[in-house]
């Protein structure tokens, strides 16, 4: 299966104090911007770095089924007049 976007290979040293600088061309590329929030996600001995909104739109695509199913049950369950559940909240 091939890849959407072309992957880019870069290296970046570490400083002192833990930081990595994220060149300006990818920077631009990706519109990343001064005070913009990242995340960070790591799996083994990986580390991705993504734009936080980009991360929770994919998140909400990716659970938006769930969150339609929970939705319909919870409809459901107070709907139910049978279910004295309900009395107590």
């Amino acid at each position: 299966m091939a890849n959407k976007e072309a992957s880019e290979l870069r290296t970046v040293t570490v400083s002192e104090k833990g930081q990595v600088a994220i060149p300006v061309d990818i920077r631009r590329r990706l519109n990343i911007r001064k005070g913009q929030t990242l995340v960070l996600q790591v799996s083994e001995d990986k580390l991705l770095i993504a734009k936080s909104e980009e991360v929770s739109r994919k998140m909400k695509d990716d659970f938006r089924h769930l969150l339609a199913l929970s939705e319909k049950t919870a409809k459901e369950l107070w709907e139910n007049e049978q279910d004295t559940i309900w009395d107590k909240v």
